[in-house]
């Protein structure tokens, strides 16, 4: 082909409006016009930190330890949420973020993202202004390890005798801001459900619909959903996930069971979402022994 027609051929190639959906739809097309079936979906298994929240936090265990155990296990992902790097909510310097990069990549483990405690309920502005600097500070270190995504939360405040719809209003400026910085820096905000402010999909959905940026999206936390059926709002929310918290237990009708991990694998099969599929494990026990058991279903619901 002359480069000429060459050119002209990617200029008839539609922008993607959003990475996962329009590379699985230009995938499908590709694939009917060669008449071969659309590509595997790729999900990988990934484990959040904070199923080693414990051991981490006294120091019984450091991020160089788990990366180890996540290459022992046969993690392809970990998410090191910022808690647990020396010094936290202070940014690192580089040199200890850049060691961590290195192990990561070393073992063959992909950092499938990272997050901070924020509060964008807090009614004073001036506090939230600092809310916004943490996430910002942040979304530099996620820069620099190569993390994908950045989870935030809502907050927690009660804020007797201010609306629900003023506290969201005030939430989504500030999370916007977060947005577009992210966007500067090459790294999506996951806004994660967490039963706190936001309690229903619809509550999260209303959220990134109003910013309405590529570069927001979900965070899919599986037991955070608490008030309605937790698997239909897991399916209402999938379609706006970036990341994944996928926990032991769900709730159903109020009460805590064992999350059925086959049947939101098989959810996410359908969705538009491709990547790491991160585990959580909470509670009592021996965190690896919980962990592998958890991995094993995970492994197996991935096949």
């Amino acid at each position: 082909m002359h480069r000429k027609n060459f050119l002209a051929s990617l200029a008839a190639i539609p922008a993607f409006a959003s990475a996962g959906v329009a590379a699985t739809t230009l995938d499908a097309k590709a694939a009917r016009v060669n008449g071969a079936a659309p590509p595997t979906k790729k999900l990988k298994t990934s484990l959040n930190a904070f199923s080693f929240n414990d051991p981490l936090l006294a120091g019984k265990m450091t991020i160089s330890d788990m990366l180890d155990f996540c290459a022992e296990a046969g993690f392809e992902g970990v998410d090191i949420t910022g808690y647990y790097f020396t010094g936290y909510p202070n940014v690192p310097a580089d040199d200890y973020l850049y060691g961590i990069k290195r192990k990561a990549f070393r073992l063959g483990i992909g950092i499938s993202g990272t997050g901070v405690r924020n509060d964008f309920t807090i009614a004073d502005p001036a506090r939230r202004a600092e809310e916004v600097k943490l996430v910002k500070s942040w979304i530099e270190v996620a820069a620099k390890l190569g993390a994908p995504v950045l989870r935030i939360f809502a907050g927690n405040q009660k804020n007797e005798g201010i609306s629900k719809e003023s506290v969201t209003e005030w939430m989504v400026k500030d999370i916007r801001q977060c947005v577009d910085y992210g966007k500067q820096h090459g790294v999506v905000i996951g806004l994660q459900n967490h039963n706190d402010f936001i309690q229903t999909a619809h509550q999260v959905t209303d959220i990134i619909r109003q910013i309405n940026s590529e570069w927001l999206g979900l965070i899919l936390d599986t037991g955070s959903y608490r008030v309605l059926n937790p698997y239909e709002e897991i399916s209402t929310s999938l379609n706006y996930t970036v990341n994944w918290q996928i926990k032991e237990k769900i709730f159903v009708n109020g009460a805590e069971t064992d999350t059925d991990i086959e049947k939101i694998v098989g959810m996410i099969k359908t969705s538009p979402y491709h990547g790491y599929l991160p585990i959580e494990t909470l509670g009592q026990g021996d965190p690896k022994t919980k962990i592998m058991a958890m991995l094993a279903k995970l492994q197996n619901a991935i096949g």
